[in-house]
């Protein structure tokens, strides 16, 4: 089928198809990534930015090539997740602003939004990589160049393209050794080539259909919450997450699930496919769910309300309207005025938003003065969106943003950028540590700058350690690694791999220290007891003598261990 111009009713199958497929995918994409951590996985990132615009795309009824390249702009944008996802959400940004006033598209018009997506994406990374999702990029934006000039068909020009495409991806581990070294291509350059993929076969007419589980439809009921007491809430939290799977999970596997869900909690739904299991519980332990859920997988979009607390303002607020309705007018007015001096509090100069997870990190930030902190980390970092509704709830003129993971970076200075009305300052922390490291930098009197600089300063005092276990049998860094190993990674790479945690703890530090290191914080997660961290900081302390050494309990999944070498 010979197609000469796209028209905005092709542009809007073409894009769904394109994020159904890589979303369809995303699985097999997390297999390539080079590192066997439980991290946030490149696939899942990619596939949720795509979804986030996708799912507006859909929504539109008729629109126009304006409209679309709005939507698709701005969903993708705000529903940024990790490096990938921004970097794919930057290559949508720069072809919908080449696309936006066009009424059709030619093959001419494709090759300019591949350039300019291209450039978009390259000025958003600090220091492009090659071998990574913007090399595939631009390779299929220098064939689009091409075979524009050749007036091909706009089939024959995608055909064109996305074989260039899978020529390039081909090549990136001779750019990467730690590719080939892995035996993969570049994960976030494969995600791309399914999106362009899945878009080519629905220009093509394929209906493509997304194996993602839509939300339940649910009924509001107005119910007076002064009717029930928060002592009826017999489990307080209302616990929400997607547990991404990676083991065999059949009928019996539910039903063992279902009997620990139930075991700690209630109102309990569980949804499951091949792929994914949505979970609901109301628990007194939201924790207890999580950890659960990890056995089976990895977890996404993980949300905890307090009911009680929910309760409790809803009775406040209800109260207050009821009073108000009962004073004359004269009084309502005083209560009114009243009541907005309050609720509009003056904007105080500084504000802190810190991504953390784990309720031992999470108080240790909210110590050193963090206001508001967004549940996120390893295997679910917030996106764009959720950066942006955390700065919104911060009452500051200058909000310092301090990411603590590599791959949320570029998603907080996104945030930054649309962020208007507040000075919105990224602290560029790499890890929980870091972050800790840079709220004791903030100098109170200093402004903004001076802050901003000292902030960043300290980010460099601190070395970073952290032990895991590995998800997949692989070879990186000289090291043979197996699935289910500890792997001790300090801020360059693998440095300890072994069976025994205790050797593997001990291994990493060795690597970490030098002459200069005094101060070892060790911050231990949710999968090690209190008993179990005593001892371990008893043998450190006969191993390490000459440091001074704090354990705290951090609460953090996924990172038996997280350590802070000064």
């Amino acid at each position: 089928m010979a197609i000469k111009k796209i028209d905005a009713e092709l542009l809007q199958k073409a894009f769904i198809a394109g994020a159904y497929n890589l979303d369809n995918n995303k699985e097999y994409i997390n297999e390539l990534n080079v590192f066997p951590v439980p991290d946030g996985d490149t696939g899942s990132n990619m596939s949720l930015t795509i979804m986030a615009a996708a799912k507006e795309v859909a929504a539109l009824e008729n629109p126009s090539i304006a409209d679309l390249a709005k939507t698709i702009s701005s969903g993708s944008l705000r529903g940024a997740r990790g490096n990938s996802g921004v970097i794919l959400s930057q290559l949508l940004r720069g072809f919908c602003k080449e696309i936006k006033e066009r009424k059709t598209i030619t093959t001419a018009v494709l090759a300019e939004g591949f350039v300019r997506g291209v450039e978009t994406a390259y000025k958003a990374v600090m220091k492009p990589k090659e071998g990574t999702i913007l090399t595939v990029a631009k390779g299929m934006a220098e064939k689009a160049v091409e075979m524009a000039d050749a007036k091909a068909t706009i089939d024959k020009f995608a055909e064109e393209v996305i074989e260039y495409g899978d020529y390039v991806l081909s090549k990136t581990p001779d750019m990467l050794p730690v590719l080939a070294e892995a035996g993969v291509v570049d994960s976030g350059g494969q995600g791309l080539m399914e999106f362009i993929k899945g878009a080519y076969r629905g220009l093509m007419g394929e209906v493509i259909i997304s194996e993602e589980i839509k939300p339940e439809n649910t009924k509001k009921v107005n119910v007076s919450s002064e009717d029930i007491d928060t002592s009826d809430i017999k489990f307080g939290y209302c616990t929400e997450f997607i547990i991404m799977l990676e083991k065999e999970y059949n009928m019996d596997t539910e039903r063992q699930f279902k009997e620990y869900l139930m075991s700690i909690g209630d109102s309990l739904v569980v949804v499951s496919d091949d792929e994914i299991v949505k979970v609901h519980v109301h628990t007194n332990h939201p924790g207890l769910a999580f950890e659960k859920g990890l056995e089976y997988g990895q977890l996404t979009r993980m949300k905890i309300d307090n009911m009680r607390e929910e309760h409790r303002e809803k009775v406040i607020n209800e109260q207050d309207r009821k009073k108000a309705v009962e004073q004359d007018s004269s009084k309502q007015d005083t209560v009114k005025e009243e009541k907005n001096e309050s609720v509009n509090e003056p904007k105080k100069q500084y504000g802190f938003v810190s991504v953390s997870v784990g309720s031992g990190l999470n108080e240790i930030f909210k110590d050193l003065g963090v206001d508001y902190i967004i549940e996120g980390g390893q295997t679910m970092n917030p996106s764009t969106e959720d950066l942006l509704q955390a700065i919104e709830k911060v009452n500051a003129e200058t909000i310092y943003v301090l990411p603590n993971n590599k791959n949320i970076i570029l998603a907080a200075n996104q945030a930054a950028q649309i962020e208007e009305e507040k000075n919105i300052i990224v602290i560029p922390s790499k890890t929980i540590p870091q972050g800790i490291s840079a709220m004791i930098g903030f100098l109170g009197d200093a402004d903004a700058e001076v802050n901003k600089e000292s902030m960043t300063d300290s980010l460099s005092v601190v070395k970073t350690g952290q032990v895991t276990y590995a998800v997949r049998d692989t070879s990186i860094d000289g090291k043979e690694i197996k699935n289910g190993d500890f792997m001790g990674i300090d801020d360059t790479g693998i440095k300890s791999v072994g069976t025994n945690i205790e050797e593997v703890l001990k291994a990493l530090i060795k690597e970490m220290s030098d002459d200069d290191s005094e101060l070892l914080s060790v911050y231990y997660g949710n999968d090690v007891s209190d008993e179990e961290a005593d001892k371990m900081k008893e043998i450190i302390e006969n191993e390490f003598s000459d440091f001074e050494i704090e354990f705290n309990r951090g609460d953090q999944p996924v990172y038996y261990y997280i350590l802070s070498l000064e």
